[in-house]
């Protein structure tokens, strides 16, 4: 089994990829692609095929009958620059293993998010967890936005000033906010990466960690691109349907009545309508 270089991914090794205010995403390094995926397959039975159709056929089947480990045989390690507050949903994606700066031994950098007029938004009305999809007025955006830089600003001003009295840094950071920007090394195999894709691309995920994914999708795309073709088709873009569900599919499909009624009935035809598995 070769060593595998991706002439495509070696073009954009340590480039930056700007994501939201100031914030990025550089590919670091990778271990394998494509071809160590269906080397990985065909050891139990040899070397098999070799065409880029019949590579692409195994990993689309490979992925669609959910055969995992050939695909955590593939390794990519990034270094982003986010908010500390997307970096607290990131980190809920446990198979990744990562190392941030520290805030006890550096002094942080005055960088913060500031969310731009069209996405400063109210509570959405049926969305617990996220904003509406019609931003603010412009001028009463801006208002909202001026208050953050403020909030930003003499909170670093604080910051800066407890460090310059002598403060112990781990002490001082305390009041800093989510807004601030952190860094880490971020390093997971493509298994789990595209279960954090998956969900993070979701429409419903928070747009600011929504930006980060499409990125990340881009650049594992030049690592495995027939891959990231098949998580599109069968995971991002496919949806799974319960047992009532499947029985519903089949009613309709003999020419008789849908049987699901109410919230059920609902989150059925908005999963055949957006194809996004709620």
């Amino acid at each position: 089994m070769s060593h595998c270089v991706v002439p495509e991914a070696e073009k954009i090794l340590d480039k930056e990829f700007p994501v939201l205010d100031k914030g990025f995403v550089r590919l670091v390094d990778y271990l394998g692609g494509d071809q160590r995926i269906v080397q990985s397959a065909r050891v139990s039975y040899g070397a098999g095929t070799k065409t880029v159709s019949e590579d692409s056929a195994l990993i689309d089947y490979l992925l669609r009958h959910q055969h995992t480990s050939p695909f955590e045989q593939v390794v990519l390690t990034f270094h982003v620059k986010m908010p500390i507050f997307v970096a607290r949903q990131w980190v809920r994606h446990r198979t990744g293993r990562m190392n941030e700066i520290s805030g006890r031994y550096s002094i942080m950098e005055e960088e913060f998010y500031v969310p731009s007029l069209e996405n400063i938004a109210p509570q959405s009305p049926d969305n617990k967890q996220g904003r509406s999809k019609e931003a603010f007025p412009a001028e009463e955006a801006q208002k909202i936005q001026n208050k953050f830089i403020e909030g930003q600003k003499r909170a670093y001003e604080e910051y800066e000033s407890l460090i310059d009295g002598g403060l112990a840094r781990e002490i001082a950071r305390i009041n800093l906010p989510l807004s601030l920007y952190t860094e880490f090394y971020w390093e997971m195999d493509l298994h789990n990466l595209f279960h954090f894709l998956k969900l993070r691309l979701e429409t419903h995920a928070q747009y600011e960690i929504r930006e980060y994914a499409k990125v990340l999708l881009e650049l594992t795309r030049k690592v495995a691109p027939l891959a990231v073709k098949s998580f599109e088709n069968h995971m991002e873009r496919g949806v799974r349907f319960s047992g009532e569900e499947m029985k519903a599919l089949q009613e309709i499909l003999e020419g008789r009545p849908n049987p699901l009624e109410g919230k059920k009935l609902s989150r059925f035809l908005e999963k055949i309508k957006t194809g996004v598995q709620l």
